[in-house]
């Protein structure tokens, strides 16, 4: 059984053996035949030299082009940058409440809410973020003066007040 095994094996590759002569001889002919050709590289067209002059002009990506000009103005009114912030300038004037007076001696502390906690001011502090001073606390609010920030660019100072604010009755 081995022997017919291993004589059938052998007919089989005998067999493989004519086709690969074949299609090699096939490949020998059809390559005779073929030449490579490389097409040549097209000219290369010289451009004209341009000046670039359009170096002096504005940038069109510059915020200058969309903001006016801003002037600078003698007039000294102007926050100062360097002042350390409060606490209390975090937040708009429209989101504190004057809820209280204290009295010590002849200086008026006015009690402010920002959120749920109380906040003490006196006159020089500030509030708001308009940089907003108090110049004076009574009975009834806060005087401020806040330094805001013109269509021109100026600082122009107004006056603002913060009123006492009443606690409402549940049954009213």
């Amino acid at each position: 059984m081995k022997s017919w095994l291993l004589l059938t094996s052998c007919f089989l590759l005998l067999g493989c053996a004519n086709e690969q002569e074949d299609i090699q001889a096939w490949m020998n002919e059809q390559a005779a035949g073929m030449r490579g050709a490389v097409k040549p590289l097209p000219e290369i067209k010289p451009f004209p030299v341009v000046a670039y002059s359009a170096s002096a002009l504005v940038e069109p990506f510059k915020t200058s082009r969309i903001e006016p000009e801003r002037k600078v103005t003698g007039g000294g009114l102007r926050p100062d940058p360097d002042r350390r912030r409060e606490p209390l300038e975090a937040y708009p004037l429209e989101s504190l409440r004057m809820v209280g007076v204290l009295m010590q001696g002849n200086v008026a502390h006015a009690l402010v809410q920002a959120d749920r906690s109380l906040h003490q001011v006196k006159r020089g502090n500030y509030l708001g973020q308009d940089y907003g001073v108090v110049t004076a606390v009574d009975e009834t609010g806060v005087t401020l003066r806040e330094l805001v920030e013109d269509m021109n660019g100026d600082w122009v100072e107004r006056t603002t007040t913060l009123q006492l604010q009443e606690r409402r009755e549940a049954g009213r």
